[in-house]
Protein backbone atom coordinates (compact mmCIF):
# COMPACT_ATOMS: atom_id res chain seq x y z
CA UNK A 1 0.00 0.00 0.00
CA UNK A 2 1.33 3.43 -0.99
CA UNK A 3 1.07 6.25 1.54
CA UNK A 4 0.39 9.63 -0.14
CA UNK A 5 2.40 12.47 1.34
CA UNK A 6 0.73 15.34 -0.50
CA UNK A 7 -2.98 15.87 -1.15
CA UNK A 8 -4.70 18.34 -3.53
CA UNK A 9 -5.11 20.85 -0.73
CA UNK A 10 -1.34 20.96 -0.21
CA UNK A 11 -0.70 22.10 -3.80
CA UNK A 12 -3.30 24.85 -3.59
CA UNK A 13 -1.93 26.11 -0.29
CA UNK A 14 1.62 26.01 -1.63
CA UNK A 15 0.69 28.02 -4.77
CA UNK A 16 -0.96 30.67 -2.60
CA UNK A 17 2.00 30.79 -0.24
CA UNK A 18 4.61 31.17 -2.99
CA UNK A 19 2.56 33.78 -4.86
CA UNK A 20 2.06 35.83 -1.69
CA UNK A 21 5.85 35.85 -1.22
CA UNK A 22 6.39 37.04 -4.81
CA UNK A 23 8.01 33.72 -5.75
CA UNK A 24 6.65 32.78 -9.17
CA UNK A 25 9.39 30.36 -10.18
CA UNK A 26 7.99 27.00 -11.26
CA UNK A 27 7.85 24.11 -8.83
CA UNK A 28 5.90 23.08 -5.74
CA UNK A 29 8.29 20.70 -4.00
CA UNK A 30 11.51 22.11 -5.48
CA UNK A 31 12.48 24.63 -8.20
CA UNK A 32 11.90 23.27 -11.72
CA UNK A 33 14.99 24.82 -13.27
CA UNK A 34 17.27 23.38 -10.60
CA UNK A 35 15.92 19.96 -11.55
CA UNK A 36 16.30 20.68 -15.28
CA UNK A 37 19.93 21.74 -14.76
CA UNK A 38 20.57 18.48 -12.95
CA UNK A 39 18.88 15.95 -15.25
CA UNK A 40 16.57 17.65 -17.78
CA UNK A 41 13.38 16.49 -16.04
CA UNK A 42 11.23 17.96 -13.29
CA UNK A 43 9.18 15.09 -11.85
CA UNK A 44 10.65 15.77 -8.41
CA UNK A 45 9.35 19.35 -8.48
CA UNK A 46 5.67 18.41 -8.27
CA UNK A 47 3.49 15.94 -6.34
CA UNK A 48 1.91 13.08 -8.31
CA UNK A 49 -1.50 14.72 -8.47
CA UNK A 50 -0.06 17.56 -10.60
CA UNK A 51 1.75 15.25 -13.03
CA UNK A 52 -1.08 12.84 -13.84
CA UNK A 53 -4.63 13.62 -14.92
CA UNK A 54 -5.66 10.24 -13.55
CA UNK A 55 -4.27 11.13 -10.12
CA UNK A 56 -5.74 14.64 -10.26
CA UNK A 57 -9.26 13.43 -11.10
CA UNK A 58 -9.00 10.42 -8.73
CA UNK A 59 -9.42 8.02 -11.62
CA UNK A 60 -12.31 9.82 -13.34
CA UNK A 61 -10.18 10.60 -16.43
CA UNK A 62 -7.00 9.20 -17.91
CA UNK A 63 -4.80 9.56 -21.02
CA UNK A 64 -6.70 8.29 -24.05
CA UNK A 65 -10.02 9.67 -22.81
CA UNK A 66 -11.86 12.41 -24.69
CA UNK A 67 -13.20 15.47 -22.92
CA UNK A 68 -16.64 16.33 -24.27
CA UNK A 69 -19.92 17.90 -23.17
CA UNK A 70 -20.81 14.86 -21.06
CA UNK A 71 -17.73 14.88 -18.81
CA UNK A 72 -16.18 18.36 -19.07
CA UNK A 73 -17.54 19.34 -15.65
CA UNK A 74 -14.97 16.97 -14.10
CA UNK A 75 -12.13 19.18 -15.36
CA UNK A 76 -13.82 22.60 -15.43
CA UNK A 77 -11.27 23.98 -12.97
CA UNK A 78 -8.50 23.07 -15.44
CA UNK A 79 -9.95 25.08 -18.35
CA UNK A 80 -10.45 28.73 -19.19
CA UNK A 81 -14.13 29.75 -19.39
CA UNK A 82 -14.16 30.04 -23.18
CA UNK A 83 -12.92 26.51 -23.89
CA UNK A 84 -15.33 25.19 -21.26
CA UNK A 85 -18.22 26.84 -23.13
CA UNK A 86 -16.92 25.62 -26.50
CA UNK A 87 -16.94 22.05 -25.19
CA UNK A 88 -20.22 22.32 -23.30
CA UNK A 89 -22.23 24.13 -25.98
CA UNK A 90 -20.42 23.95 -29.34
CA UNK A 91 -19.29 20.34 -29.59
CA UNK A 92 -15.58 20.89 -29.08
CA UNK A 93 -13.61 17.86 -27.89
CA UNK A 94 -10.13 17.48 -26.40
CA UNK A 95 -8.16 14.23 -26.29
CA UNK A 96 -6.08 13.61 -23.17
CA UNK A 97 -2.45 12.47 -23.49
CA UNK A 98 0.23 11.80 -20.84
CA UNK A 99 1.99 14.85 -19.43
CA UNK A 100 5.51 15.55 -20.69
CA UNK A 101 8.13 15.78 -17.94
CA UNK A 102 11.22 16.30 -20.13
CA UNK A 103 11.98 19.98 -20.65
CA UNK A 104 13.74 19.28 -23.96
CA UNK A 105 10.36 18.35 -25.44
CA UNK A 106 8.73 21.64 -24.40
CA UNK A 107 11.00 24.20 -26.11
CA UNK A 108 13.95 24.20 -28.54
CA UNK A 109 17.01 22.68 -26.87
CA UNK A 110 19.23 25.64 -27.81
CA UNK A 111 16.77 27.98 -26.12
CA UNK A 112 16.70 25.84 -22.96
CA UNK A 113 20.49 25.70 -22.82
CA UNK A 114 20.70 29.48 -23.25
CA UNK A 115 18.17 29.95 -20.43
CA UNK A 116 20.36 27.95 -18.07
CA UNK A 117 23.60 29.49 -19.31
CA UNK A 118 22.32 33.05 -18.86
CA UNK A 119 20.44 32.44 -15.62
CA UNK A 120 20.54 35.43 -13.30
CA UNK A 121 21.99 37.85 -15.86
CA UNK A 122 18.79 39.72 -16.79
CA UNK A 123 17.65 43.06 -15.38
CA UNK A 124 15.53 46.04 -16.44
CA UNK A 125 17.12 49.32 -17.44
CA UNK A 126 15.68 52.70 -16.45
CA UNK A 127 13.08 52.56 -19.23
CA UNK A 128 12.01 49.00 -18.46
CA UNK A 129 13.84 47.20 -21.26
CA UNK A 130 15.54 43.89 -20.52
CA UNK A 131 19.33 44.15 -20.46
CA UNK A 132 22.21 41.99 -19.30
CA UNK A 133 24.32 42.62 -16.23
CA UNK A 134 26.58 44.57 -18.63
CA UNK A 135 23.72 46.81 -19.76
CA UNK A 136 23.52 45.28 -23.24
CA UNK A 137 20.48 43.84 -25.10
CA UNK A 138 19.38 40.41 -23.94
CA UNK A 139 21.57 37.47 -25.01
CA UNK A 140 19.01 34.69 -25.39
CA UNK A 141 16.79 32.27 -23.53
CA UNK A 142 14.36 33.07 -20.73
CA UNK A 143 15.44 36.31 -19.04
CA UNK A 144 13.76 35.50 -15.73
CA UNK A 145 13.67 31.81 -14.83
CA UNK A 146 12.23 32.69 -11.41
CA UNK A 147 9.96 35.67 -12.20
CA UNK A 148 8.82 37.88 -9.33
CA UNK A 149 5.85 39.63 -10.96
CA UNK A 150 3.54 39.63 -13.98
CA UNK A 151 5.84 41.73 -16.13
CA UNK A 152 8.78 39.35 -15.64
CA UNK A 153 6.48 36.50 -16.69
CA UNK A 154 5.42 38.35 -19.84
CA UNK A 155 8.72 39.62 -21.23
CA UNK A 156 10.10 36.27 -22.41
CA UNK A 157 7.43 35.61 -25.04
CA UNK A 158 7.61 39.22 -26.26
CA UNK A 159 11.37 39.03 -26.76
CA UNK A 160 11.25 35.74 -28.65
CA UNK A 161 7.95 34.52 -30.08
CA UNK A 162 8.88 31.22 -31.70
CA UNK A 163 12.05 30.62 -29.64
CA UNK A 164 14.10 30.10 -32.79
CA UNK A 165 16.47 32.70 -34.24
CA UNK A 166 14.61 32.49 -37.55
CA UNK A 167 11.21 30.90 -38.19
CA UNK A 168 9.46 30.44 -41.51
CA UNK A 169 5.88 29.19 -41.22
CA UNK A 170 3.58 28.31 -44.13
CA UNK A 171 0.08 28.71 -42.67
CA UNK A 172 -3.44 27.78 -43.73
CA UNK A 173 -6.03 30.25 -42.43
CA UNK A 174 -9.74 29.38 -42.24
CA UNK A 175 -12.28 32.08 -41.31
CA UNK A 176 -15.69 30.75 -40.29
CA UNK A 177 -19.10 32.45 -40.11
CA UNK A 178 -21.28 32.32 -36.97
CA UNK A 179 -23.35 29.55 -38.58
CA UNK A 180 -20.24 27.39 -38.91
CA UNK A 181 -19.81 27.77 -42.67
CA UNK A 182 -16.48 28.80 -44.16
CA UNK A 183 -16.38 32.49 -45.08
CA UNK A 184 -12.77 32.81 -46.27
CA UNK A 185 -9.73 30.66 -46.84
CA UNK A 186 -6.22 32.10 -47.04
CA UNK A 187 -2.73 30.73 -47.50
CA UNK A 188 -0.14 32.75 -45.64
CA UNK A 189 3.61 32.82 -45.09
CA UNK A 190 4.66 34.12 -41.66
CA UNK A 191 8.35 34.92 -41.02
CA UNK A 192 10.16 35.81 -37.76
CA UNK A 193 13.80 36.92 -37.70
CA UNK A 194 15.68 37.87 -34.52
CA UNK A 195 18.81 40.04 -34.79
CA UNK A 196 19.42 39.97 -31.00
CA UNK A 197 19.23 37.25 -28.36
CA UNK A 198 20.32 34.65 -30.91
CA UNK A 199 21.07 31.21 -29.53
CA UNK A 200 21.70 29.09 -32.63
CA UNK A 201 22.89 31.09 -35.64
CA UNK A 202 26.24 32.84 -35.84
CA UNK A 203 27.06 35.54 -35.12
CA UNK A 204 25.62 35.14 -31.61
CA UNK A 205 24.07 36.80 -29.67
CA UNK A 206 23.74 39.83 -31.98
CA UNK A 207 23.67 40.48 -35.71
CA UNK A 208 26.22 43.32 -36.07
CA UNK A 209 24.63 46.62 -36.95
CA UNK A 210 21.14 45.51 -35.89
CA UNK A 211 21.48 45.63 -32.09
CA UNK A 212 18.73 48.28 -31.84
CA UNK A 213 16.14 45.97 -33.41
CA UNK A 214 14.32 43.17 -31.62
CA UNK A 215 12.74 41.38 -34.58
CA UNK A 216 11.80 41.62 -38.20
CA UNK A 217 8.50 39.93 -38.96
CA UNK A 218 6.53 39.67 -42.19
CA UNK A 219 3.31 38.12 -43.41
CA UNK A 220 2.63 37.33 -47.08
CA UNK A 221 -0.72 36.21 -48.49
CA UNK A 222 -0.28 33.75 -51.35
CA UNK A 223 -3.93 32.69 -51.90
CA UNK A 224 -6.64 33.45 -53.04
CA UNK A 225 -5.81 35.48 -56.11
CA UNK A 226 -7.55 38.65 -54.90
CA UNK A 227 -5.31 38.65 -51.81
CA UNK A 228 -2.18 37.20 -53.42
CA UNK A 229 0.82 39.50 -53.02
CA UNK A 230 -0.58 41.43 -50.06
CA UNK A 231 2.22 41.60 -47.52
CA UNK A 232 3.20 43.41 -44.34
CA UNK A 233 6.57 43.99 -42.71
CA UNK A 234 6.76 44.81 -39.00
CA UNK A 235 10.14 45.99 -37.71
CA UNK A 236 10.34 45.98 -33.91
CA UNK A 237 12.64 48.34 -32.05
CA UNK A 238 14.49 46.80 -29.12
CA UNK A 239 13.12 49.69 -27.05
CA UNK A 240 9.78 48.28 -25.95
CA UNK A 241 8.24 51.72 -25.42
CA UNK A 242 8.26 52.32 -29.20
CA UNK A 243 5.66 51.09 -31.65
CA UNK A 244 7.02 48.82 -34.41
CA UNK A 245 7.49 50.27 -37.86
CA UNK A 246 4.74 48.75 -40.03
CA UNK A 247 4.91 48.74 -43.84
CA UNK A 248 2.77 46.93 -46.34
CA UNK A 249 2.36 46.21 -50.03
CA UNK A 250 -1.15 46.21 -51.46
CA UNK A 251 -1.28 44.86 -55.03
CA UNK A 252 -4.23 47.05 -56.01
CA UNK A 253 -2.12 50.17 -55.34
CA UNK A 254 1.16 48.63 -56.57
CA UNK A 255 3.25 50.35 -53.95
CA UNK A 256 4.62 49.99 -50.43
CA UNK A 257 2.97 52.26 -47.88
CA UNK A 258 3.48 53.03 -44.20
CA UNK A 259 0.71 52.03 -41.80
CA UNK A 260 0.01 53.48 -38.33
CA UNK A 261 1.70 50.93 -36.08
CA UNK A 262 -0.52 51.87 -33.12
CA UNK A 263 -3.59 50.48 -34.90
CA UNK A 264 -2.98 46.89 -33.83
CA UNK A 265 -6.55 45.87 -33.08
CA UNK A 266 -7.85 45.42 -36.62
CA UNK A 267 -7.87 42.31 -38.86
CA UNK A 268 -5.07 42.18 -41.41
CA UNK A 269 -7.44 40.73 -44.00
CA UNK A 270 -11.20 40.43 -44.56
CA UNK A 271 -13.03 37.92 -42.37
CA UNK A 272 -10.22 37.25 -39.93
CA UNK A 273 -10.66 37.58 -36.17
CA UNK A 274 -6.88 37.71 -35.69
CA UNK A 275 -5.23 41.05 -34.85
CA UNK A 276 -1.54 41.95 -34.88
CA UNK A 277 -1.92 42.42 -31.14
CA UNK A 278 -2.95 38.77 -30.70
CA UNK A 279 0.23 37.19 -32.08
CA UNK A 280 1.67 34.77 -29.52
CA UNK A 281 -0.58 36.54 -26.95
CA UNK A 282 2.15 39.22 -27.03
CA UNK A 283 1.80 40.98 -30.36
CA UNK A 284 2.71 44.42 -29.02
CA UNK A 285 5.82 45.80 -27.30
CA UNK A 286 5.37 45.01 -23.62
CA UNK A 287 5.94 48.60 -22.45
CA UNK A 288 2.95 49.76 -24.53
CA UNK A 289 0.87 47.70 -22.09
CA UNK A 290 0.82 48.12 -18.35
CA UNK A 291 -0.72 47.23 -14.99
CA UNK A 292 0.63 43.69 -15.24
CA UNK A 293 -0.59 41.59 -12.35
CA UNK A 294 -0.70 37.93 -11.41
CA UNK A 295 -4.28 36.88 -10.71
CA UNK A 296 -3.99 33.12 -10.42
CA UNK A 297 -1.82 30.05 -10.28
CA UNK A 298 -2.49 26.33 -10.49
CA UNK A 299 -2.83 23.32 -12.83
CA UNK A 300 -4.31 23.62 -16.34
CA UNK A 301 -5.04 21.62 -19.49
CA UNK A 302 -3.39 22.65 -22.78
CA UNK A 303 -1.83 21.20 -25.93
CA UNK A 304 1.92 20.82 -25.48
CA UNK A 305 2.69 17.54 -27.27
CA UNK A 306 1.48 15.02 -29.87
CA UNK A 307 -0.21 17.72 -31.96
CA UNK A 308 2.03 17.38 -35.02
CA UNK A 309 -0.11 15.54 -37.57
CA UNK A 310 2.64 13.55 -39.25
CA UNK A 311 0.02 11.20 -40.72
CA UNK A 312 -1.12 14.07 -42.97
CA UNK A 313 1.21 14.77 -45.89
CA UNK A 314 0.95 18.51 -45.25
CA UNK A 315 0.50 18.27 -41.42
CA UNK A 316 -3.00 19.74 -41.40
CA UNK A 317 -4.97 17.30 -39.25
CA UNK A 318 -8.69 16.91 -38.75
CA UNK A 319 -11.54 19.15 -37.58
CA UNK A 320 -14.79 18.71 -35.69
CA UNK A 321 -17.55 20.50 -33.78
CA UNK A 322 -19.68 23.56 -34.42
CA UNK A 323 -22.85 23.69 -36.55
CA UNK A 324 -21.13 22.26 -39.65
CA UNK A 325 -18.51 20.04 -38.01
CA UNK A 326 -15.53 22.22 -39.04
CA UNK A 327 -15.12 24.77 -36.23
CA UNK A 328 -12.31 23.22 -34.17
CA UNK A 329 -9.02 21.49 -34.84
CA UNK A 330 -8.62 18.00 -33.41
CA UNK A 331 -6.47 18.74 -30.36
CA UNK A 332 -4.59 16.75 -27.74
CA UNK A 333 -4.10 18.24 -24.30
CA UNK A 334 -2.21 17.27 -21.17
CA UNK A 335 -2.10 18.31 -17.54
CA UNK A 336 0.24 21.23 -16.97
CA UNK A 337 1.19 21.09 -13.28
CA UNK A 338 1.42 24.85 -12.94
CA UNK A 339 0.34 27.90 -14.90
CA UNK A 340 0.67 31.56 -13.98
CA UNK A 341 -2.29 33.73 -15.02
CA UNK A 342 -1.36 37.33 -15.83
CA UNK A 343 -3.60 40.28 -16.68
CA UNK A 344 -2.43 43.39 -18.54
CA UNK A 345 -4.06 46.56 -19.88
CA UNK A 346 -3.38 48.38 -23.20
CA UNK A 347 -2.17 51.60 -21.60
CA UNK A 348 -0.76 53.13 -24.83
CA UNK A 349 -3.83 52.44 -26.99
CA UNK A 350 -6.68 54.83 -26.08
CA UNK A 351 -8.83 53.53 -28.95
CA UNK A 352 -8.29 49.85 -28.25
CA UNK A 353 -11.55 47.89 -28.29
CA UNK A 354 -10.34 45.83 -25.35
CA UNK A 355 -9.83 46.80 -21.72
CA UNK A 356 -7.49 43.99 -20.70
CA UNK A 357 -6.18 40.58 -21.64
CA UNK A 358 -5.74 37.55 -19.43
CA UNK A 359 -2.98 35.10 -20.40
CA UNK A 360 -2.24 31.64 -19.01
CA UNK A 361 1.51 30.87 -19.04
CA UNK A 362 3.08 27.47 -18.46
CA UNK A 363 5.10 28.29 -15.34
CA UNK A 364 7.92 25.94 -16.38
CA UNK A 365 8.60 27.40 -19.83
CA UNK A 366 6.69 30.72 -19.63
CA UNK A 367 4.96 29.83 -22.89
CA UNK A 368 1.47 31.30 -23.36
CA UNK A 369 -1.05 28.48 -23.66
CA UNK A 370 -4.27 30.50 -23.64
CA UNK A 371 -5.51 34.09 -23.81
CA UNK A 372 -8.87 35.77 -23.28
CA UNK A 373 -9.35 39.47 -24.03
CA UNK A 374 -12.16 41.62 -22.65
CA UNK A 375 -14.07 44.52 -24.18
CA UNK A 376 -14.36 47.97 -22.62
CA UNK A 377 -17.34 46.82 -20.53
CA UNK A 378 -15.24 44.01 -19.07
CA UNK A 379 -17.08 41.28 -20.99
CA UNK A 380 -15.19 38.43 -22.72
CA UNK A 381 -14.39 39.49 -26.28
CA UNK A 382 -11.96 37.05 -27.91
CA UNK A 383 -10.09 33.91 -27.04
CA UNK A 384 -6.78 32.74 -28.45
CA UNK A 385 -5.59 29.20 -27.80
CA UNK A 386 -2.95 27.18 -29.59
CA UNK A 387 -1.02 23.95 -29.42
CA UNK A 388 2.67 23.09 -29.51
CA UNK A 389 4.61 19.94 -30.22
CA UNK A 390 7.97 18.40 -30.88
CA UNK A 391 7.79 17.44 -34.55
CA UNK A 392 8.78 13.87 -33.84
CA UNK A 393 6.55 10.81 -34.02
CA UNK A 394 8.13 7.38 -33.88
CA UNK A 395 10.40 7.07 -36.88
CA UNK A 396 9.23 10.37 -38.39
CA UNK A 397 10.68 13.74 -37.48
CA UNK A 398 11.41 17.20 -38.86
CA UNK A 399 14.99 18.35 -38.39
CA UNK A 400 16.13 21.46 -36.56
CA UNK A 401 19.83 21.06 -37.19
CA UNK A 402 20.78 17.83 -35.43
CA UNK A 403 17.62 17.79 -33.29
CA UNK A 404 13.87 17.44 -33.91
CA UNK A 405 11.97 20.65 -34.64
CA UNK A 406 9.80 22.14 -31.89
CA UNK A 407 7.08 24.69 -32.69
CA UNK A 408 3.42 25.65 -32.58
CA UNK A 409 0.96 23.48 -34.50
CA UNK A 410 -2.49 25.11 -34.65
CA UNK A 411 -4.42 28.08 -33.27
CA UNK A 412 -8.03 29.06 -32.60
CA UNK A 413 -8.91 32.78 -32.53
CA UNK A 414 -12.57 32.98 -31.49
CA UNK A 415 -14.57 36.21 -31.31
CA UNK A 416 -17.06 35.04 -28.71
CA UNK A 417 -19.32 38.06 -29.18
CA UNK A 418 -19.83 37.64 -32.94
CA UNK A 419 -19.13 33.87 -32.78
CA UNK A 420 -16.69 34.13 -35.67
CA UNK A 421 -13.77 31.73 -35.63
CA UNK A 422 -10.37 31.87 -37.31
CA UNK A 423 -8.42 28.61 -37.40
CA UNK A 424 -4.70 28.54 -38.27
CA UNK A 425 -2.41 25.57 -38.85
CA UNK A 426 1.30 25.38 -39.60
CA UNK A 427 1.78 23.22 -42.68
CA UNK A 428 4.79 21.79 -44.47
CA UNK A 429 4.47 23.50 -47.84
CA UNK A 430 2.38 26.09 -49.67
CA UNK A 431 3.11 26.28 -53.40
CA UNK A 432 6.87 26.09 -52.93
CA UNK A 433 7.01 28.06 -49.67
CA UNK A 434 8.34 25.31 -47.39
CA UNK A 435 8.69 25.39 -43.63
CA UNK A 436 12.22 26.13 -42.49
CA UNK A 437 14.02 27.03 -39.31
CA UNK A 438 17.11 29.21 -38.77
CA UNK A 439 17.59 29.97 -42.46
CA UNK A 440 19.29 33.37 -42.77
CA UNK A 441 18.37 33.74 -46.45
CA UNK A 442 14.76 34.60 -45.56
CA UNK A 443 15.87 38.10 -44.54
CA UNK A 444 16.63 39.19 -48.10
CA UNK A 445 13.76 37.14 -49.52
CA UNK A 446 10.95 38.28 -47.19
CA UNK A 447 12.02 40.98 -44.71
CA UNK A 448 12.99 44.10 -46.64
CA UNK A 449 10.99 46.75 -48.49
CA UNK A 450 12.46 45.44 -51.74
CA UNK A 451 11.19 41.97 -50.80
CA UNK A 452 7.67 43.36 -50.25
CA UNK A 453 7.66 44.79 -53.76
CA UNK A 454 9.07 41.62 -55.27
CA UNK A 455 6.57 39.38 -53.46
CA UNK A 456 3.71 41.63 -54.53
CA UNK A 457 4.55 41.32 -58.18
Amino acid sequence: MRIRKYDRGYSRRRFLELTAKGMLGAGVLSPVWDAVAANGGFEASYPDELLSIEEYTKGSMKPGDTIDADNVDVVQDLLDPIRFTQIKQMGRKLELVPAVTDMTRLSPVDYIEASLRNRGRAAFDAKGNVVTDEGKPWIGGLPFLEPKDGLEVFVAITLSWGRHDVSFYPVKDYALNPDGTQAYYYEVVWVEFHPVGRVTIDPKPYWPGHEDWLRYQSVLFTFPNDAKGTSFLSSWYYDQSKFPKLQGYLPQFKRVRRFPASQRFEPLIAGSTLYLSDAWAAGDPYLTWGNYKVIGRGPFLAGLSENWHSEDENWEGGVHGGPKGITFWDTKVELIPEVIVVEAEPTSYPRAPISKKRVWFDARTLLPVNMVSYDRRGEPFKSFDGTYSLYENGSQSVADGSRPYWSWCNVHAHNVQSNRMTRLVQVKNLHGHEMSVNDLSVYEDYLTVQALRRMGT
